[in-house]
C-alpha cells in the first residue's frame, strides 16, 4: 500500500469534497491511512486537570469558565504544586500516559510562572508526558517551558478564521497562530484542534482543518471536541451535532494529518458506545481518560476500559523520556520540594 504523503497545501474545494463522499467510502479511507502509520487497536489515554478554575477574561461563548457568563461555576485559585503532583501520580496509576494542566487565564502572569514550570518539572519526573494550557504565551514564557521539560502545549484554533469571531472576541485568530508558532520554534509538540457543534457551517468545520494541516508542521495532536452545552453560556441552545457528521470530521482529520494523533474529546459524555466504536474506526487514537475534563463530565475510566474490552482496544504504551533528561528532571523536581515556601497557593 502507498503510504498517503504528508500535505500542507490542502484547498477548501479538496477537503469539501472529502466530506461529501459516502460515509462508508470517506471511514475506509480514513481506516486505511490510519493503519498506515498506526497501531489500529492502540488509543493514547490522557488525563486533564484544571489547576486554575474559572473568571477567565475572555470571552469564549462556549466557555464555563469565562468571566463573562455566569454558570455557577466556582472560582479556584492556583492549585498547590504538590496537589497537581498527588493528581498526576493517580492519573499514572489508572493508566494514564500524558498529563494535562489546564489554567483559566488569558495569559500566565509573571508571579504564576514558576509554580507552573515546578509542575512541569514534578510530572514529568514521574515518567509522564506532560501537556499544558495556560492562554497566550510570550516567545520567553514559551522558552521557559521548553526549558522545564513540557512536551505538548494544548492551544486549540476552535474554528475557522472565518467563524471565529462569532465565538470570541477578546483574541484574534491570529494571536493563537502566534503562540502556536512560538510553541514550534522552542521545539515542543503541539496539540490544536476545534470545537464542533457552535453554528459553524460545513465550510467552516473543513476551514478549521485546513488551517491545521497547512501549518508548516501538522500538530501531533489534534483534538475534536463535540460542544458541551453549559446553562449560562450564550451557545447552550445550539442545536445537538449530527453524530455521523462528527464521525465524518474526525475521519477527515485522520486523512488530512496522517501522522497526528486524533483526539476524540469533550462531548464523549454524550456519545453511545457505537458512536465511540465508529469514531475509533474513523481514526480517532487518543482520549482523555477520567471522570471531568476541566470543568465537564466525562466518562468514567471503568466504562472506558470496559469499552477498550469489547472492542479489543488497548491503551498505547507510554513513550518514556531520554533517561538523562529524566534524570534531570527528577533531581530538579526533588530540590524544588525541599522549599516548603514554593508549595503554597499563588494568588489568582
Amino acid at each position: 500500500m502507498t503510504q498517503s504523503a504528508l500535505r500542507h497545501d490542502w484547498t477548501q474545494a479538496e477537503v469539501l469534497a472529502l466530506f461529501q463522499q459516502p460515509f462508508n467510502d470517506l471511514l475506509f479511507q480514513a481506516q486505511s491511512v490510519h493503519r498506515q502509520h498506526f497501531d489500529p487497536n492502540r488509543v493514547q489515554v490522557s488525563t486533564l486537570l484544571s489547576i486554575k478554575t474559572g473568571a477567565c477574561p475572555e470571552d469564549c461563548k462556549y466557555c464555563p469558565q469565562s468571566g463573562h457568563y455566569n454558570t455557577g461555576l466556582d472560582k479556584e485559585k492556583l492549585m498547590e504544586v504538590q496537589k497537581v503532583l498527588d493528581e498526576a501520580a493517580r492519573a499514572k496509576a489508572i493508566g494514564a500516559t500524558r498529563f494535562c494542566m489546564g489554567a483559566a487565564w488569558k495569559h500566565p502572569s509573571d508571579k504564576d510562572m514558576p509554580y507552573v514550570l515546578q509542575m512541569v518539572r514534578g510530572v514529568r519526573a514521574l515518567g509522564l508526558e506532560t501537556c499544558m494550557t495556560l492562554g497566550k504565551l510570550t516567545r520567553e514564557q514559551t522558552a521557559a517551558l521548553a526549558e522545564a521539560g513540557l512536551d505538548y502545549y494544548n492551544h486549540n484554533l476552535d474554528t475557522s478564521p472565518e467563524f471565529y469571531g462569532n465565538i470570541i472576541t477578546t483574541r484574534t485568530y491570529s494571536d493563537r497562530l502566534q503562540t502556536l508558532a512560538y510553541v514550534r520554534d522552542a521545539g515542543m509538540k503541539i496539540c490544536s484542534g476545534g470545537i464542533l457543534g457552535m453554528g459553524e457551517s460545513l465550510q467552516d468545520r473543513a476551514g478549521l482543518l485546513i488551517q491545521l494541516a497547512n501549518l508548516p508542521e501538522h500538530p501531533e495532536s489534534v483534538p475534536i471536541n463535540m460542544l458541551v452545552k453549559v446553562k449560562g453560556t450564550p451557545l447552550a441552545e445550539e442545536q445537538d451535532v449530527d453524530p455521523f457528521d462528527f464521525i465524518r470530521t474526525l475521519a477527515v482529520a485522520r486523512i488530512m494529518m496522517p501522522k497526528s494523533h486524533v483526539r476524540l474529546s469533550a462531548g464523549r459524555e454524550q456519545m453511545n458506545d457505537q458512536t465511540q466504536a465508529l469514531a475509533f474506526f474513523a481514526g480517532a487514537n487518543s482520549i482523555f481518560y477520567g471522570d471531568k475534563l476541566l470543568t465537564t463530565a466525562n466518562p468514567q475510566a471503568d466504562r472506558d476500559m470496559l469499552l477498550f474490552q469489547r472492542l479489543g482496544i488497548k491503551p498505547e504504551e507510554r513513550e518514556e523520556h531520554d533517561d538523562e533528561v529524566h534524570q534531570a528532571a527528577i533531581e530538579q523536581a526533588l530540590v524544588e520540594q525541599r522549599d516548603s515556601a514554593l508549595f503554597v497557593n499563588a494568588a489568582v
